[in-house]
């Protein structure tokens, strides 16, 4: 019988451990709350294996990528420093706006639900602009009748603040006593 070749013998290397135990990897992408883009990073195994380089986020940091990163890091810098000045210029778009969201309330001013992002995310698609709920930053859900300003995240170093008013909702009957 032939001896068959094990391919999985050289196909797997081990990836380069820090001084933490964690795995050393170069940034691809500018990760929140990890590092920028090209930075060396020293992650939990799982969180490589799993996450950053199955999305391409990272790549093993030996140092031909390392060189790689240093001759594209100026090109990656003016890059950057575009992707920036379009952050501030829909941070700006988005500060000028102001949106309106009809809630049912007692006569207090208490909401009987609250408002929350998914109700931000959805006036703001309204006015046309598309924000993901996770980057809108809300201390808690809006509860009450009034005038909120509430923070959009758009970047590590770009946020911008939106009014939300939140009005009573006005039933058929009030709108046509009001004719």
């Amino acid at each position: 019988m032939p001896k068959t070749k094990n391919r999985h013998n050289n196909a797997f290397k081990p990836l380069p451990k820090g001084e933490n135990g964690g795995i050393r990897l170069l940034l691809i992408h500018n990760i929140e709350h990890l590092g920028k883009q090209g930075d060396i990073v020293e992650v939990k195994p799982g969180y490589a294996n799993n996450y950053l380089l199955p999305q391409g986020m990272a790549t093993v940091a030996t140092e031909h990528h390392k060189r790689m990163v240093e001759k594209h890091r100026e090109k990656l810098r003016q890059l950057e420093l575009e992707k920036l000045v379009e952050y501030r210029s829909r941070a700006a778009e988005i500060s000028r706006q102001s949106i309106t969201i009809e809630a049912n309330a007692n006569d207090e001013g208490l909401l009987y639900g609250s408002v929350g992002a998914h109700d931000i995310a959805e006036g703001l698609k309204a006015v046309g602009i598309s924000v993901p709920q996770d980057q809108i930053r809300l201390q808690g859900p809006l509860k009450e009748l009034g005038l909120y300003t509430v923070k959009i995240h758009l970047h590590a170093e770009v946020d911008a603040e939106l009014k939300v008013w939140v009005v009573p909702t006005v039933s058929a009957e009030e709108q046509a006593a009001t004719r």
